[in-house]
């Protein structure tokens, strides 16, 4: 499939997930909005789950950027500021959470697959700091990451508080400087 045509196909079905929730999003739906016959979706994935879980993972819609800033501090925040965008701006807030309850909900969309296809990008973060002495080998990069993005979701979407511009740095200082510090 030509890679513009799947990136219609993609998108037509992360809008149609925002805007119907997945019990609303069909294969029909997506071909109507992208312009393809719903046969040459069926060719290419097998259910909606299937073309909803690589949507989720190969579309720009919800793409980040993997920052080398030079330290891990400030890859940390720049991470952390892509997942705060992600969940507080449109249209990649609406499709996120819409898409990623659903996950919740439908275990055969796999949501795992995108949280470890996130991951995998996540990790040359890790390594960089690793190999320049940064990062002790005791850490736990999944468990950083976790706390750092969960407490973006926590905020964002669970509690729906503004997450303002200086909270990646908060967020990456309270993880990387623990809480209580002698002399604070």
């Amino acid at each position: 499939m030509a890679p513009r045509k799947q990136r219609e196909i993609f998108d037509a079905t992360l809008r149609l997930v925002a805007e119907r929730g997945y019990d609303g999003l069909t294969v029909e739906g997506v071909a109507e909005r992208s312009g393809v016959n719903k046969t040459t979706i069926y060719r290419w994935w097998p259910s909606k789950a299937a073309l909803l879980g690589a949507a989720l993972v190969e579309s720009d819609v919800l793409g980040f950027t993997v920052h080398d800033t030079g330290s891990l501090r400030g890859d940390l925040v720049a991470l952390v500021e892509g997942v705060r965008r992600l969940l507080t701006e449109p249209p990649g807030s609406d499709i996120a959470v819409a898409a990623l309850a659903a996950a919740v909900r439908h275990p055969e969309l796999d949501g795992r697959r995108f949280f470890a296809d996130r991951f995998a990008r996540e990790r040359t973060v890790f390594e960089r700091a690793a190999r320049r002495g940064e990062l002790p080998g005791s850490a736990d990069p999944l468990l950083i990451m976790d706390l750092l993005a969960g407490a973006v979701w926590m905020r964002a979407v669970l509690r729906g508080m503004k997450v303002g511009d200086g909270f990646a740095a908060e967020a990456v200082a309270l993880v990387l400087d623990g809480v209580h510090r002698p002399g604070r």
